[in-house]
């Protein structure tokens, strides 16, 4: 999905704003001490503080020679000196002019997942080395700017041995077919007024799973029997619509019409199972086909049958 690869730009973009002026001044300062590693030290101890959610910071030469102390906030360890880094990951790509970032890797140090943010340190047109910051990729923050997208329309092709079999299927009326104008009106009503943000609705097995408000951490799974019976409403108590929807409460009758037309509209390709999330807004399609088709609702209401079935 787009929204999981701009968390990590949007990620990556906020540690470089925070760090990379930052960086580019400390590599001023070492210029002058890079030949006197007691007073490197010094240096890169006291900018830690300046580089929020920097873990580590150290220096190499440009054969991959640990140069300084390894500086943590409270420590320093300089019986590292001298080792060779050639081969880890922030090695790959040095920034002889600038400032580069590493892809993700474990920590060799802490074990842990993190990203170095690479800084060349230069004295006129020679390199001398480079500035080693490596950050915990679980404390990075997001830019509070970034608002999730809406999802769009994503396919995801199925096992190929029921696609390659479908036109010699034919859909076998289920329990739920044959009552599907009642529990489509069921759902509706569950999803507007008792609490429900999320239902998986598996139409051939005739079984809906619903998530409620109050225990979002669980599911509970119905047979048909138990979604028509009229005493459901004492274990799903009537709520209010809540806030933190993102579907219409009215647009929720307009989905669930849809998607029982998809159940019926054709004997071979047809509807086999659907989600549907108030929350975020996502409805997810699963055909006869196994394929899988994942988009916000206000997209799935603006397609017409062409686009499911073609003319």
């Amino acid at each position: 999905m787009s929204w999981f690869k701009d968390i990590i730009k949007n990620k990556k973009k906020t540690l470089a704003k925070r760090s990379e002026g930052l960086l580019t001044a400390l590599a001023k300062s070492c210029v002058y001490a890079w030949n006197d590693t007691v007073e490197l030290d010094k240096i890169l101890q006291d900018s830690l503080n300046m580089l929020p959610h920097c873990d580590l910071i150290y220096t190499v030469d440009t054969a991959g020679e640990l140069v300084s102390s390894n500086i943590e906030a409270n420590t320093k360890d300089a019986t590292l000196k001298g080792r060779v880094l050639v081969g880890r990951p922030f090695m790959e790509t040095l920034p002889y002019n600038g400032f580069t970032m590493s892809p993700v890797y474990v920590s060799l140090h802490s074990r842990k997942s993190c990203i170095t943010v690479m800084q060349s340190v230069t004295d006129g047109d020679k390199v001398l080395g480079f500035i080693a910051a490596d950050f915990d990729v679980e404390k990075l923050p997001v830019d509070k700017a970034l608002k999730k997208e809406e999802t769009k329309w994503q396919q995801y092709k199925g096992d190929p041995a029921i696609r390659g079999t479908l036109f010699l299927q034919e859909r076998v009326l289920s329990a739920m077919d044959k009552q599907l104008d009642s529990v489509t009106e069921i759902i509706k009503d569950m999803m507007q007024h008792h609490g429900i943000f999320h239902c998986k609705i598996h139409y051939s097995s005739s079984r809906v799973s619903f998530w409620t408000m109050e225990n979002p951490y669980d599911y509970h799974i119905h047979m048909l029997e138990d979604l028509v019976d009229p005493e459901r409403c004492l274990a799903y108590s009537r709520q209010d619509y809540p806030d933190i929807a993102t579907v219409p409460q009215n647009k929720i009758a307009e989905v669930m019409d849809m998607l029982k037309i998809l159940r019926n509209m054709d004997e071979t390709v047809y509807l086999r199972s659907a989600s549907f999330n108030i929350v975020n807004g996502i409805v997810g399609l699963t055909f006869s086909c196994d394929g899988s088709h994942y988009m916000n609702y206000a997209e799935f209401l603006e397609w017409d049958l062409d686009k499911w079935f073609g003319k």
